[in-house]
């Protein structure tokens, strides 16, 4: 449970259990709440501190293994199944789930060649598309971070509780947004390092954007196609829109990186660069990059994160920032 001032309380059934841990953020990296058995044979704690609204990872520690909180919802991150926690926000109303016309998820599957596999996507349409079988939409493609999965903007991220809200709200322009596996291999922690970008390249421009244009109603051609990812979404998408600028017309960093002027050739296809992090991260490198491509003559857009570090909440307030600026052109 979580109180009004932002502490997070723990209650684990584990009578037989000799020490019991509960460690937030991706991989554990906030630390560790160790818990107290009480006279019923459960462990309980709270946290040290108030924690930063919004959605955290966590886990538990019992006598050295560890385990998911069987009391809560599991979400795919740190390369595994982690359960996670909601923190009250401030300004939630954007991505609450309301009585408003709604969109679909779904789930498909595509071949690669390139792999050998059959891959899996997820595809959000917004709630007018089957309402209007005539018309045609752009797509976002919109990147996980590292150790996520496809399934992650619209379960940690809530993308489609966002577009929902802001179509209802008549502040965008629906759009079809595409989410898949950004590796083409197993990364283990470090594994970055030597990450090549060009096998997911493949899988993305070669493989998946024409499976989508050809079973879904898109608007196919460059002018209607943005790329965007969070942390190492992001490093993705600056990579790839560098190398194929061809396919998108719309970059977006969330946490991400950053662009500088001389690595984009040519800039008259580039409608948009919106680059993004929160307050706690490195908010002076993202506004001096994105003053740096305005100087350029490119439209560049900043976003800062107020009170937020690397963590989806940031990345929350970043697509709900990004989806109004999109597809305008």
């Amino acid at each position: 449970m979580v109180n009004s001032q932002g502490y997070a309380r723990f209650r684990i059934e584990a009578p037989d259990a000799q020490s019991v841990v509960v460690s937030l953020g991706l991989g554990g990296t906030k630390g560790g709440t160790p818990l107290t058995k009480t006279k019923d044979g459960s462990w309980m704690g709270t946290t040290a501190g108030p924690m930063d609204e919004g959605f955290h990872y966590y886990h538990v520690t019992i006598d050295g293994g560890v385990f998911n909180d069987p009391g809560a919802c599991n979400f795919y991150g740190s390369t595994r199944w982690e359960s996670g926690i909601e923190i009250p926000a401030h300004d939630q109303d954007f991505y609450a789930l309301k009585d408003v016309p709604h969109g679909n998820v779904q789930q498909f599957f595509f071949p690669s060649k390139s792999t050998n596999s059959v891959r899996r996507a997820f595809v959000y349409t917004p709630p007018s598309y089957d309402k209007n079988v005539n018309q045609r939409y752009p797509v976002l493609y919109l990147q996980h971070g590292w150790g996520e999965n496809e399934t992650a903007w619209f379960n940690q991220g809530h993308a489609n509780l966002i577009m929902d809200n802001l179509i209802a709200e008549g502040k965008i322009k629906p759009f079809i947004i595409v989410t898949t596996y950004g590796m083409t291999n197993e990364i283990k922690f470090g594994g970055l390092r030597n990450f090549d970008i060009k096998p997911f390249q493949t899988v993305l421009t070669e493989e998946l954007i024409p499976y989508v244009d050809t079973h879904f109603r898109t608007k196919a051609d460059q002018a209607h196609r943005a790329m965007a990812g969070l942390s190492m979404g992001g490093m993705e998408t600056h990579m790839i829109t560098l190398n194929k600028p061809e396919v998108f017309s719309y970059y977006a960093l969330l946490s991400g990186g950053l662009y500088k002027p001389e690595e984009i050739k040519d800039k008259s296809k580039v409608k948009l660069i919106f680059i993004s992090c929160g307050s706690k991260e490195r908010p002076d490198g993202v506004k001096n990059a994105v003053a740096a491509l305005k100087e350029a003559g490119f439209n560049a857009v900043s976003y800062i994160s107020e009170g937020t570090a690397h963590e989806f909440l940031t990345w929350r307030r970043s697509l709900h920032e990004l989806a109004p600026l999109l597809f305008t052109k």
